[in-house]
């Protein structure tokens, strides 16, 4: 089949790869354009772009996707099918009406819970054992149209919302190739999804980024993974941020006051928090590289009674 390829981030990488290993005449390549990076603000191409140019893919960078002209472009591709994999923009009726199979969107959840652009963080957020990825029948909703497959994954404890992406990916390209054998052989299923078990995933406000040690260790946790790559968890210390990259845990309970460090003793850490102890593994003061607790600890050299805090203070 002909395909239009549309997708941005490195999420989506392993699938436009797997495409075009099955056998599959890749079209054109639809991505976003370059986007300043960097202390510098050089343009930055997005990874399925490097990906496409490396495998002498043609590629298309519109500025709006659902204009005329961008659609012009998709049509005169002569796609069979659309396939979506983390775009980052809403296809609107026009450009879905294009391709004569349809157009396919591969999603890193288990539909239809997590519909949204936040799917990862939010199933660790909510410190979730198990999600996913659907292949669906795009529609003018979002991530509302009918499943043709769906996989599941497990969540290991220590994952972050970077290393189970990268496991999420490598599913998502499998689980394309097989949604569109189906779709060649006229045989994928649709599945109708529960609208009413529906949830929504959407983008975590910068707030979140704040770690409030009035909630429960756990939640911490499970917010320092979520946020781990990008932007990452962080609290105030002697007036300077750290950020928070991994953390342990201890459901034991103390009378200190939440963002008190309990603890400090050989490489170990304790901050209390509104419930159980959070123990970080990697932190990172702010302008300084991210360092094993042990390392900063040495550097640091905090007492037992001083305060993270959520705002700056000092």
């Amino acid at each position: 089949m002909r395909v239009v390829f549309l997708g941005t981030p490195e999420f989506a990488v392993p699938s436009l790869q797997a495409v075009l290993n099955s056998g599959h005449e890749i079209a054109l390549v639809v991505t976003q354009p370059d986007k300043p990076a960097g202390r510098g603000l050089k343009l930055k191409p997005p990874p399925v772009k490097v990906a496409a140019q490396q495998l002498g893919l043609t590629v298309f960078q519109p500025e709006r996707l659902n204009e005329p002209e961008s659609l012009k472009v998709i049509a005169e591709a002569r796609p069979d099918v659309l396939v979506v994999v983390a775009y980052g923009r809403v296809l609107k009726e026009q450009c879905l009406a294009i391709p004569p199979k349809g157009c396919i969107n591969v999603h890193p959840s288990l539909l239809p819970k997590y519909r949204g652009p936040a799917p990862i963080q939010h199933a660790i957020l909510n410190g979730d054992e198990v999600t996913g990825v659907t292949t669906m029948f795009m529609d003018v909703g979002v991530d509302t149209g009918d499943i043709i497959l769906q996989r599941e994954v497990p969540i290991s404890p220590n994952d972050t919302a970077g290393t189970l992406s990268e496991k999420l990916s490598i599913v998502a390209s499998e689980l394309l190739v097989e949604t569109l054998e189906l779709l060649e052989r006229g045989k994928a299923p649709r599945i109708s999804q529960d609208h009413s078990q529906a949830t929504y995933a959407p983008i975590l406000p910068p707030e979140f980024s704040h770690l409030d040690f009035s909630q429960s260790a756990e939640r911490l946790r499970n917010t320092i993974r979520a946020l781990n790559p990008e932007p990452g968890a962080y609290a105030f210390f002697r007036g300077k941020r750290v950020k928070f990259w991994m953390a342990q845990i201890s459901d034991e309970q103390t009378s200190f006051p939440p963002g008190t460090i309990v603890e400090v003793d050989k490489g170990r850490l304790c901050i209390a928090t509104g419930n159980g102890l959070l123990l970080p593994t990697e932190l990172q003061t702010e302008g300084k590289k991210v360092l094993p607790v042990g390392e900063w600890l040495k550097g640091i050299q905090p007492r037992v009674g001083e305060r993270f805090s959520c705002r700056q203070t000092g």
